[in-house]
């Protein structure tokens, strides 16, 4: 990252849906809508379309399954839908700068709960929620969708630094588990289409 984070531009036209399909964890919609809107912010979208569905294990394991052909339960998914979305920007952030964003994030909440009793689990420094593990699976997700990529270690750390400034302006200070790769499956390019429409967007919020 430089070392001056340009400022916060304005998103011009912003779609935001949030669809909580899960019981195990409760979930603050406007800490996820606030999220969603200060990466939008920091990464200088033109325009978004974002929906976040928050589901179980069970759930996103039948995803990853029928669309990457992963057969266990991840993190997070992404479906960037956007034109383009199969090409990952390149250069220094923020990567966002100027594009027309049309994306999906589908995050697990019962792997928040699991990840962050782990690493709460020395007892050591203060607690990680596992409400802030799941925002920060967003953040990680959206971010795929605007242009980044963490198949390579520098890759990588630029997306956790990203990840770090969009967390940090809310007052969150992320917890990473050590040696921790890449963590969200992101769908190709020939099967990026709404597949979380399954998850009922729109329905009991």
């Amino acid at each position: 990252m430089p070392p001056d984070d340009p400022p916060p531009g304005d998103t011009a036209t912003v779609e935001i849906e949030i669809a909580n399909r899960q019981t195990r964890l409760p979930v603050d919609e406007s800490a996820v809508l606030r999220v969603v809107e200060t990466l939008l912010r920091v990464e200088r979208v033109r325009s978004a379309a974002v929906s976040v569905a928050v589901v179980d294990d069970p759930t996103i394991h039948r995803l990853n399954r029928e669309h990457l052909a992963h057969d266990y339960p991840t993190d997070v998914i992404s479906f960037a839908l956007h034109e383009g979305a199969e090409e990952t920007a390149a250069g220094e952030p923020p990567r966002g700068a100027g594009r027309d964003v049309d994306g999906e994030v589908v995050v697990s909440a019962d792997t928040a709960v699991r990840t962050a009793a782990e690493l709460n689990g020395s007892g050591e420094g203060s607690r990680w929620s596992a409400h802030d593990e799941l925002l920060l699976y967003v953040v990680h997700g959206l971010l795929h969708v605007v242009g980044y990529d963490d198949r390579t270690g520098d890759e990588r750390d630029l997306m956790r630094s990203r990840e770090q400034v969009v967390l940090r302006k809310l007052g969150i200070e992320p917890r990473y588990p050590e040696d921790d790769g890449p963590h969200e499956e992101d769908a190709s390019p020939a099967v990026r289409e709404r597949a979380v429409g399954d998850v009922e967007f729109g329905e009991d919020r």
